[in-house]
């Protein structure tokens, strides 16, 4: 029987939807140094309006919300945006708003925000290009940018089992993208590095999986990947026995150039 049509972005929100509270009281993506250190940067900037763009959780914009004027949480999921908006609503947070839109496409005007952050999103974009060039277009020139996400080791053998591991965990995964790609990315969107910190997350395999409920022959085929996979992956990604193991993250910040 042929499936109905269905773009990307119905996917990732059909996906993440469902989950949503699990998300916002995930404990990997509520705290880490990334995040800590978003804070300390908007800390110095002061922004007047900052994005949280892909929020999911709203991790970044609840993190961010008592340094800046105002926050808008930006996201696919409604489902997502929902629960952001009833925990901001419980934490007595009164600065931020949420508002629906893909990465490739901000509903917003040029210019509009004087700091853009997004965390653990960009590898679900479609076009994650056309995201960074939107994120450079509603930024302010000379404003800061802040990406937090998972990243593809350097080596193809790595690479190809990070890629099919988080697929099969999720199908609205896109890619990874290794530090030399993101350089490349940013720098073609008009941005400007100013530092890039490498950090290193453990996944915990049953809560790993549990967050986005993967079907139970998805589940069998990860584990099967893991115990194929050569000493080279093993030791790389620090498998354990019970299937959990060790992600590369990378927090890179970036500036706005400004148009010639």
């Amino acid at each position: 029987m042929t499936q109905p049509a269905r773009s990307h972005e119905a996917h990732v929100a059909d996906q993440f939807g469902p989950q949503a509270a699990a998300y916002v009281a995930s404990a990997v993506h509520a705290a880490g140094a990334d995040l800590d250190r978003m804070a300390a940067r908007m800390r110095e900037v002061r922004p007047a309006r900052a994005l949280d763009l892909g929020c999911g959780g709203g991790h970044v914009a609840f993190a961010i919300a008592p340094e800046s004027g105002a926050v808008t949480a930006c996201d696919l999921s409604p489902d997502m945006l929902a629960a952001v908006a009833a925990e901001a609503a419980r934490r007595g947070v009164s600065n931020i708003a949420t508002r629906a839109g893909a990465a490739e496409a901000l509903p917003f005007p040029d210019a509009s925000f004087d700091a853009v952050l997004t965390r653990f999103s960009a590898h679900h974009w479609r076009d994650v290009r056309a995201g960074l060039a939107e994120a450079r277009r509603v930024l302010k020139p000379g404003a800061p940018a802040l990406f937090a996400d998972i990243v593809a080791p350097d080596d193809p053998l790595l690479d190809t089992h990070l890629q099919a591991v988080e697929l099969l965990r999720d199908p609205s995964h896109v890619r990874d993208y290794a530090v030399p790609e993101w350089r490349a990315m940013l720098d073609a969107a008009g941005f400007s590095l100013d530092a890039v910190t490498p950090g290193r997350l453990r996944m915990d395999f049953a809560s790993w999986i549990a967050r986005m409920r993967s079907p139970v022959p998805h589940v069998a085929a990860i584990r099967s990947l893991q115990a194929a996979a050569p000493d080279a992956v093993q030791r790389h990604f620090g498998i354990e026995a019970d299937g959990s193991f060790w992600l590369d993250a990378v927090l890179i910040e970036a500036r706005a150039v400004a148009a010639a």
